[in-house]
């Protein structure tokens, strides 16, 4: 019971709009500005740099929350012994990392219209200890280098998505105790969540085929 409750409160904690709380604050609705998604990118463009740096570390903070919550939970229900295996732990660890990133695409508060769970994905990846906070900081830094060189944040967010999950197979074949038969739903998830923002980035993807995808200024 305890692990449903966190994996529904994950879920509506990853609704939360914030990128669109911060734009209503400025007295605009970022459903009507430039791609009307509620992210990071949208809010830059209406609010500036400033707002959108906040709306992408709330946004991270969604998935990172339940993870640290979850992953610290003697810290939460003190020195119970939970009827579960360390393997039936990792896959509700799991369920409410993409519970949060599920809440972020398709949040209750919004009529399940949501952004495209790229921040979001990035807390969860960073909670996760430590088998995904390495990939996840290896991935941020190809995110990273692709913005800086060509000034694309989707396609950015797409390279480093595909970069994770293979980051994580290199990890699990490098590491000597980061066996495949133990942390096979790790990598089960690090591939669903790179089709998700794949999938929620078709029309940019569109748009950088056609040459029309905008660029963030320097």
């Amino acid at each position: 019971m305890i692990f449903i409750v966190l994996i529904i409160s994950s879920y509506l904690l990853g609704s939360i709009p914030f990128g669109l709380l911060i734009a209503k604050a400025h007295g605009k609705d970022l459903r009507t500005i430039g791609s009307g998604n509620i992210g990071a990118t949208n809010v830059a463009r209406a609010l500036g740099r400033r707002w959108a740096y906040l709306c992408f570390l709330l946004d991270m903070l969604k998935g990172a929350l339940p993870m640290l919550i979850i992953g610290n939970w003697r810290l939460v229900i003190g020195n119970y012994q939970l009827p579960i295996t360390s393997y039936q732990f990792l896959w509700l660890w799991l369920a409410a990392g993409c519970a949060a990133i599920l809440g972020h695409i398709f949040p209750i508060y919004l009529k399940f219209k949501g952004g495209k769970g790229v921040a979001t994905s990035l807390g969860v990846a960073l909670g996760l200890w430590p088998y995904y906070t390495i990939c996840a900081l290896f991935s941020f830094a190809v995110w990273a280098t692709v913005v800086f060189i060509w000034r694309y944040i989707s396609l950015a967010s797409i390279i480093a998505s595909i970069t994770f999950p293979l980051v994580l197979i290199g990890a699990m074949a490098l590491i000597p105790n980061w066996d495949f038969v133990g942390l096979w739903p790790l990598l089960i998830v690090a591939c669903i969540i790179p089709l998700i923002v794949i999938i929620r980035h078709r029309e940019n993807i569109k748009r950088l085929i056609a040459g029309t995808e905008s660029k963030i200024l320097k």
